[in-house]
């Protein structure tokens, strides 16, 4: 009698195979990595409250005390796609831990600077230690949970925890900054990296590449200088405007370099990354939500933290306490998406994240000049940092799907640049409109009309993410065959 089972069957015992579940080795793995992104992201932020602190004590001028920011922000963005790379050619492991122990010594530094010249080069350091250890820790993650729930889960926390990370930043920093001293924004960060020190090597296995080919120097160098070029633009512009002359230069000069490095991919016998991968629709499109979403909600911290201070009188300290209802509703939303994901898909969560998010931004263009509009300002942002949240699950899960292990680096290093360049890029975009908006004026009244602006421009920015979803990451559906 013939033992073969009929497909029905097959595929029944197919669907009672035993969802995957997490180990007791691969929850530490999950642990170490999330506890380190969100260090991570937290570092993007937590200087924020304390820049007049440390200008006053260190002896910034008013001009220079933006570079504390801009130095830090253009080294996360500028080499972060070079650094994923790398990892991927010697080893992911080892590079997230490199990054991670010049995170700490760079913190340390920070923390003990006795002038501006070695705050800005602590600064350089830790945004090289983010640009290396991010996409490392993000490719780690990716290469220890197969496609899947498992790895959208991980996404799904990992997501989360970093969004909380740079909005616990600014609470985080403030309180620091008026309970202890500025100094212990830099400090917070050495006993967390020495942790994750002690703990990852005993449980992360290295990544060994089969071969390991010759690294692309003129790709690396023209990708590398044209982010740069383009952080130090949109910087410039933000603080002195879109028509200032370094501004536009640098703006310029980043474009041409980011056309050079497509040109030299092209022809490249062994590019810093194929063509093909970035011809991938998910890669492409996956990365451009991801650079929306984060323009889109760290620049709302931004105009809301303007609002709170110049329109409603609030101090530092309760303004950035405020955004603890935020980081709840990304926390949340990181937690819901694997699972809308599971019994929807990847484009649904991107759309109704989007549309969740665009919806409760538009409602801000309702606040008013008196602190009741609280009342509205919290619920809108905790429902909004849901849907951002559902979005920026979906970006990381589109924009690493389908690709094999060993280019996961590269993968994550697309996704963790367009992450921090949308950081970068989205508060001096609205800052400017917000201030063309005031006609450059400060009064409360101004201000609340300039940022009522921005965030109309700002929702509107989430909607053209929900229209290039729909559009570009529809599900195509197979032709049936002709007769």
């Amino acid at each position: 009698m013939s033992t073969t089972k009929c497909p029905a069957a097959a595929a029944s015992a197919a669907h009672e195979t035993p969802p995957p579940r997490l180990t007791g080795r691969l929850k530490v793995i999950l642990a170490v990595l999330l506890v380190a992104q969100f260090m991570l992201a937290v570092d993007f932020s937590i200087l924020n409250v304390a820049l007049p602190a440390i200008g006053d004590d260190l002896g910034f001028s008013l001009a220079d005390l933006q570079w504390i920011s801009t130095a830090f922000a253009l080294c996360a963005a500028g080499f972060t796609l070079f650094f994923g790379r790398i990892g991927d050619l010697i080893g992911r492991k080892r590079i997230f831990l490199g990054g991670l122990a010049l995170l700490g010594a760079a913190s340390l530094a920070g923390g003990l600077a006795p002038s501006p010249a070695v705050l800005i080069v602590a600064r350089i350091a830790q945004g090289l230690a983010t640009a290396a250890a991010t996409p490392a820790g993000l490719a780690l993650l990716t290469t220890s949970f197969s496609e899947g729930p498992l790895r959208q889960k991980a996404l799904g926390l990992n997501g989360a925890l970093m969004s909380a990370g740079f909005t616990a930043g600014a609470v985080l920093g403030g309180v620091l900054t008026d309970l202890l001293s500025w100094r212990w924004a830099f400090f917070v960060n050495v006993p967390v990296a020495l942790v994750v020190l002690l703990v990852a090597p005993a449980v992360i296995a290295e990544s060994h590449p089969a071969t390991r080919p010759k690294i692309d120097l003129p790709g690396a160098l023209s990708v590398t200088l044209g982010l740069l070029g383009v952080v130090y633009g949109l910087t410039r512009a933000g603080e002195h405007g879109w028509t200032e002359p370094l501004a536009l230069t640098g703006l310029l000069a980043g474009a041409v370099l980011l056309v050079v490095f497509y040109l030299v991919e092209r022809g490249a016998a062994q590019p810093l990354v194929p063509v093909r991968v970035l011809r991938k629709r998910t890669v492409a499109w996956g990365n451009v939500l991801g650079l929306l979403a984060f323009a889109t909600e760290t620049s709302l911290v931004y105009l809301l933290t303007l609002y709170m201070q110049k329109t409603l009188g609030f101090s530092a300290l309760a303004a950035g306490l405020s955004f603890a209802v935020l980081g709840a509703g990304t926390v949340t939303g990181g937690v819901l998406a694997p699972k809308a994901i599971a019994r929807t898909s990847t484009v649904a969560v991107l759309i109704g994240g989007g549309l969740l998010q665009a919806g409760f931004t538009a409602v801000l263009i309702f606040l008013g000049d008196t602190p009741a509009s609280m009342g509205l300002l919290l619920p809108a942002t905790f429902l909004g940092g849901v849907g951002n949240m559902l979005v920026i699950v979906g970006f990381m899960v589109t924009a690493t799907t389908g690709l094999p292990d060993h280019e996961q680096g590269l993968a994550t290093g697309l996704a963790s640049m367009s992450q921090q360049a949308g950081i970068t890029m989205g508060t001096p975009i609205m800052s400017a409109i917000a201030t063309a908006a005031a006609g450059g004026a400060a009064s409360a009244g101004a201000v609340l009309h300039g940022v009522t602006a921005a965030v109309t421009t700002d929702a509107a920015l989430v909607l053209l993410g929900v229209l290039l979803t729909a559009v570009f990451l529809r599900v195509r559906r197979d032709r049936a065959p002709r007769a």
